[in-house]
């Protein structure tokens, strides 16, 4: 049996105590160790830094999690694909009636299909047609009387904290060189149907499991011309209150080849912001005082992404981007930021221009083929995208909510770091986790373990020359995205 350690002892103290444990621990170096005349110094360790706890690993897949992930197949993602691109176009502004062109008989394909995943699910999963109009806009919605913007909303309602959400979505409508036309073909092999696919893969093998938190999985109307559709969807989730922890686009993952031929089918981008949509002026003025332009939510979301979901069953590196999408371009994760939410957006590597927003054709002159055909995607790199999809939300779904309500103390010059936060309401909840990096580190490399409290002092830890940040654990042992605290300024 594995002895105690000092997770298990320190969750069993009171605050107090705590505070003496930490302050009892050995430093990593002192000053006495180093010799004043040496000049380049032998240890590059500062003299005072936080108590190193335990280095930060990857999560690793438990068994459920590796059976899903195996039973994502790339000849469904395939299938999805070839039926998605028969519609001809799926313009938003096409067709909502013909049942075999347009973009009407792409949504009650992907409706019917979701459907049918539902049935598999013990009543787990809901489907359901998300629907409002849409009022002409100038150069994007042309025909007079507006259009319906429809997205399909499949919902696996959480086992046990069923009021934590996460979302994932691809967009379903597609367009050709002119934004405004629809009566064009417009495959969308890539844009986005790989999207659609990927979310219609991970309901079909989300749909047999329990998640403890709540998953949703949308497919879009309406990006192309504005992201109509998760903007209405992104409002509807804040009006009523929806605690959505964490959001996903998956838009343009379809192909692993870069323009000069060379594959990169083991890389997908996550792309998320820094300084927040709704960033206040207060808050922009802490941050220019303080820092933090790298640690938004959306950033610890995707931050949490590489550490669950970068590994030998899904077969991905995770490339973290630190910016909120390409230039000129954006996705349906930005709706959602707009709200408050946490999201980022999943890319594939490199992108070939000729290949997305254009008219199907040949240069006469180059014999460039121009034209987001079936035959540029890359099923296998897919299957692999949809298994990171699986991976993260099950892992976001299945573990505790990110910690709420996280302040640094900073009243007073001291070399102490004083966090407090909001107690998780998890049921399952063990304790939580302090987490601190170098300033310039991309990613957290140290969590000391400090009980099931919500306030915590780390004796001569300066958070002058440290980031730090707390996340929730359950009794499993999964943890929870990276809070990052606002500065407060009065003592408590």
């Amino acid at each position: 049996m594995k002895k105690p350690g000092l997770r298990y002892v320190l969750s069993r103290w009171p605050i107090y105590g705590l505070v003496l444990c930490l302050a009892a621990l050995p430093a990593r170096t002192s000053i006495a160790d180093h010799d004043d005349d040496d000049d380049h110094g032998h240890d590059s360790r500062p003299a005072i830094q936080p108590p190193e706890g335990e280095r930060i690993r990857p999560q690793k897949p438990e068994k459920e999690l590796r059976d899903m992930i195996r039973q994502v197949d790339d000849h469904r993602i395939q299938a999805t694909i070839e039926k998605l691109v028969s519609f001809g176009t799926r313009h938003t502004e096409s067709s909502m009636t013909d049942p075999n062109r347009g973009v009407g008989a792409a949504i009650n394909y992907v409706f019917n299909t979701m459907q049918g995943y539902a049935a598999q699910s013990n009543g787990r999963m809901t489907v359901a047609l998300q629907t409002y109009h849409q009022p002409p806009v100038a150069n994007t919605i042309l025909n007079p009387n507006g259009v319906d913007i429809t997205n399909v909303v499949a919902t696996i309602r959480g086992s046990l904290t069923p009021n934590r959400i996460y979302v994932i979505t691809g967009h379903i409508d597609t367009r050709c060189t002119i934004v405004t036309n629809h009566d064009c073909d417009a495959p969308g092999a890539d844009d986005d149907a790989s999207g659609v696919a990927v979310v219609l893969e991970a309901a079909r093998v989300l749909s047999t499991h329990a998640p403890e938190s709540t998953i949703v999985l949308s497919a879009v109307d309406g990006e192309e011309q504005g992201l109509f559709g998760s903007g209405n969807q992104a409002q509807l989730f804040k009006a009523a209150g929806a605690d959505i922890e964490g959001m996903f686009s998956n838009d343009i993952v379809g192909a692993s080849a870069a323009e000069n031929g060379v594959r990169d089918p083991h890389r997908i981008r996550l792309m998320s912001e820094g300084v927040p949509t709704l960033d206040t002026a207060r808050e922009a003025q802490v941050r220019v005082l303080v820092g933090g332009e790298n640690d938004s939510q959306s950033r610890q979301l995707s931050r949490f992404v590489k550490n669950v979901a970068e590994n030998e069953d899904t077969d991905m590196t995770i490339w973290l981007m630190w910016r909120r999408d390409r230039y000129l371009r954006a996705s349906d994760h930005v709706s959602y930021q707009s709200q408050g939410y946490p999201a980022a957006v999943f890319r594939e590597p490199n992108e070939i221009f000729p290949h997305e927003h254009q008219d199907v054709r040949v240069d006469p002159t180059t014999g460039v083929q121009f034209g987001d055909l079936i035959q540029f995607d890359d099923f296998q790199f897919m299957q692999r995208v949809a298994r990171v999809n699986v991976a993260t939300l099950w892992s976001l779904a299945n573990g505790p909510g990110t910690p709420k309500g996280l302040q640094i103390v900073a009243a007073v010059l001291t070399n102490d770091t004083q966090l407090v936060w909001n107690a998780n309401t998890d049921p399952d909840l063990a304790g939580y986790e302090v987490v601190w990096r170098e300033t310039t580190a991309p990613d957290w490399t140290n969590a000391i373990p400090v009980g099931n409290v919500t306030s915590v002092t780390l004796p001569l830890s300066p958070k002058d020359n440290f980031q730090f940040g707390v996340r929730a654990v359950d009794r499993d042992g999964h943890h929870s995205p990276v809070a990052f605290p606002v500065t407060r300024t009065t003592p408590l």
